[in-house]
């Protein structure tokens, strides 16, 4: 093995399938060029890894073309939400039955 390589994921889901790809790359590859490698754009159709937002561990990154990964880290692409989640809390409340002294 390599040792001047390093070890990163890259991972992107729907609600019924997902994919983990596993690389190793040269140190100073971006997130999205460790996207491209995972070639996970072919697996997914419509997945378009030039504009999808992108995050490491949870934590969505701002400029996933410059941002850097280390030896370990997670590439996490993200799909747009089908709801608005500030819209489904409302519709949860207005659905919720009432409480109170009649």
């Amino acid at each position: 093995m390599d040792e001047a390589l390093i070890g990163v994921e890259v991972v992107y889901a729907l609600p019924d399938r997902q994919r983990l790809v596993a690389l190793r790359v040269p140190p100073g590859t971006t997130m999205v060029e460790a996207a491209r490698l995972s070639a996970l754009d072919t697996v997914f159709e419509g997945l378009d890894l030039t504009s999808a937002p992108m995050g490491v561990f949870g934590k969505l990154e701002a400029e996933p073309a410059t941002r850097v990964l280390r030896d370990g880290e997670r590439v996490e692409i993200y799909r747009p939400l089908e709801v608005d989640p500030k819209a489904a809390r409302r519709a949860r409340a207005r659905r919720a039955p009432t409480t109170g002294d009649a």
